[in-house]
């Protein structure tokens, strides 16, 4: 293990950039086959025994979630954590590993890259699948606030943790070990369809739109 986290080192050192990239991409399939895993083993579970059929992975899904963090996750993720700790070094002039760079640090993450890496992750996945613009509208309305609610309530700590401990060269590493389960429950999020926990908050958020275009009548 001593040996492998060397190797780590020096190619992050050597190759940062194409570091990064490879090992978002690898953790990311990985995430999807472990969120096809926990899908098929719910279904089992609580289905007919006639459904009860051994997990066929869906390796096209796999490749497909691989490409996000190769495309996305890891090059953006990579410039998103060294631009963020410059701007609130340089620009805003706080004292590094203090409460205020923390918690500035986790309030600009938290409301800028988490939305958009959720709102690109569900409309990447549909047009992926061949959806059309109506379709993913549809996609993101029902499956972007349930992930954002949920990943809100985790995504901070480890965040903190992340930003108070963590040298910047291995934050991404550190967010890519959290992205493991992360990319697990987007994945099973997107999978899920019209489950009906998910119908609850599309409701939540349909009675909000009525009740404020009522009020603005």
């Amino acid at each position: 293990m001593l040996k492998l986290w060397k190797w780590y080192q020096n190619c992050l050192a050597v190759h940062p950039v194409k570091t990064q990239i490879i090992s978002s991409g690898l953790i990311w399939g990985l995430g999807d086959i472990a969120a096809q895993t926990i899908t098929h083993y719910t279904a089992v579970k609580h289905g007919p025994t006639a459904d009860k059929e051994l997990l066929k992975i869906n390796w096209k899904r796999v490749a497909t979630t691989s490409l996000f963090g190769f495309g996305f996750v890891g090059p953006v993720g990579h410039f998103w954590y060294e631009g963020l700790d410059q701007f609130i070094r340089l620009r805003l002039r706080l004292q590094p590993k203090s409460f205020r760079f923390v918690g500035a640090k986790v309030a600009i993450d938290g409301f800028l890259f988490g939305p958009l890496d959720l709102l690109i992750f569900f409309s990447y996945m549909g047009f992926s699948t061949g959806k059309n613009v109506v379709q993913i509208k549809e996609d993101v309305k029902r499956d972007f606030f349930p992930a954002l609610v949920f990943e809100g309530g985790i995504w901070p700590v480890v965040q903190i943790m992340n930003f108070r401990f963590i040298p910047v060269r291995y934050q991404l590493l550190y967010v890519n070990l959290f992205c493991l389960l992360d990319s697990s429950f987007l994945s099973w999020i997107e999978q899920q369809d019209d489950a009906p926990w998910k119908q609850w908050f599309t409701s939540l958020i349909g009675s909000k739109e009525q009740k404020d275009q009522s009020d603005c009548a």
